[in-house]
């Protein structure tokens, strides 16, 4: 009898496969750091574009950087204007010039065939400065007129001249100008000198000047001055007395 077929069980590839899991496949060639840098690659790169920084940004920045500039200089020169302004006021010791109207006398005040009211005024201005250490220099293109209400009845300008230090001046300055229309106007002012016994009148001064502290000049000012008078009367015949008279003072850079 032959003897029994012995059968041998097959190796189970697939189960150790499973149990022992095969290395990574590495070219024979390749050294143990080329397998590393190879499982250590860096991903891929992305597709996403880089959009570049907007310039609007650094625009910003430099228009904040020019206004802080501007603000910063101009807080120094007002910081230095101010510090100036200081030591002149406490080495001059500035006064403000005072003004009045001493004496008015009308000259002419005649209505035409035409409807027109001429007027001539004579003032006597006197202008004081009460400054030690300060003198005004009154400059051309003054100007100076008269008013009934809203209606101009001449106008003038007062002359160049300087006034030193503790100064009192008197000015004489003529006053001509021409109203049309003005029958209405002639017979209110004679109707108001016969029910009141006074006339309101309004002077307006514009006058441009140079104050002078020491031996300096400064840059042109404004003076203006508005003074209020009352006359008792309002003819060239007759003499005129001024009953009342006040007037304010301001100066405009």
């Amino acid at each position: 009898m032959t003897d029994q077929q012995k059968i041998h069980p097959l190796h189970d590839v697939e189960s150790q496969e499973q149990q022992n899991p095969s290395a990574p496949l590495v070219a024979r060639n390749t050294s143990k750091s080329d397998e590393q840098q190879q499982n250590h690659l860096p991903p891929f790169p992305s597709t996403q574009q880089n959009i570049p920084s907007k310039p609007a940004k650094k625009r910003k920045s430099c228009c904040c950087r020019l206004f802080c500039w501007i603000f910063s200089i101009l807080i120094i020169l007002i910081i230095a204007i101010g510090i100036t302004i200081g030591i002149l006021f406490l080495a001059f010791r500035p006064k403000i010039p005072k003004y009045s109207v001493d004496e008015l006398t009308i000259t002419q005040f005649d209505l035409s065939n035409n409807n027109s009211l001429s007027v001539t005024f004579n003032l006597t201005i006197t202008a004081r400065n009460p400054n030690k250490k300060i003198g005004i220099d009154y400059r051309g293109g003054s100007h100076i007129s008269a008013w009934y209400t809203d209606t101009k009845l001449c106008e003038g300008a007062l002359p160049k001249f300087y006034q030193g230090h503790k100064n009192i001046t008197v000015l004489s300055i003529p006053l001509t100008g021409q109203t049309q229309n003005a029958t209405g106007l002639r017979d209110t002012l004679v109707q108001k000198v016969q029910s009141d016994g006074s006339v309101p009148l309004h002077l307006k001064v514009k006058q441009p000047v140079r104050i002078k502290f020491g031996k300096l000049k400064i840059f042109k000012i404004n003076f203006r001055v508005r003074c209020r008078i009352v006359v008792d009367n309002f003819s060239d015949n007759n003499s005129i007395r001024i009953k009342d008279s006040s007037c304010k003072f301001r100066f405009k850079l």
